[in-house]
């Protein structure tokens, strides 16, 4: 058989005028909802597992999400996240703005991001703007590399001035 153990042994005893329930025991008072003004900021949000996209997938247009992806399958449109992770399987078309951005598959168009990774199974045809980078050896790359301090910052990334014997 069941037993019941005692919950309430450090609680204060319960009220008379209290209501019961169908079953005899004491309905617990809802506590009054707070008021907007009286609710503390929101907590800083936890990271959760990344968002993934699969290798049978195909997405035309934009991604912006300010969690992390991870993409199997083939994009066509620009991608901002906090972290990125090209898979092996994965072809992203268009430009590619994270904190950190890892390759491990095919990305045409530009990579901007805090700290940037390219595998050796890696193929990227494009610039990439950067804080910090690592390229395996093996890693295939096509581009310009340019070392910014804050390569997330909005805009057109400066042009070097022409030689001044040109």
């Amino acid at each position: 058989m069941f037993s019941k153990t005692r919950v309430t042994e450090n609680r204060p005893q319960q009220n008379a005028a209290q209501p019961l329930s169908e079953a005899g025991a004491p309905v617990p008072e809802r506590a009054p909802e707070p008021s907007v003004a009286a609710t503390a900021p929101a907590a800083p949000r936890q990271r959760s597992a990344p968002s993934i996209l699969s290798p049978d997938l195909t997405v035309t247009g934009n991604i912006a999400t300010q969690g992390d992806i991870q993409v199997e399958g083939t994009v066509e449109g620009d991608i901002r996240a906090h972290q990125l992770t090209v898979g092996e399987t994965a072809t992203i078309k268009g430009e590619i703005v994270a904190d950190d951005v890892v390759v491990h598959g095919r990305v045409i168009g530009r990579v901007r991001g805090l700290k940037v990774r390219l595998s050796a199974s890696a193929r990227v045809e494009g610039d990439i703007i950067h804080k910090t980078i690592a390229i395996e050896s093996g890693a295939h790359f096509e581009g310009s590399v340019q070392r910014q301090e804050d390569p997330l910052a909005n805009g057109a990334t400066k042009k070097l001035a022409p030689p001044a014997g040109a």
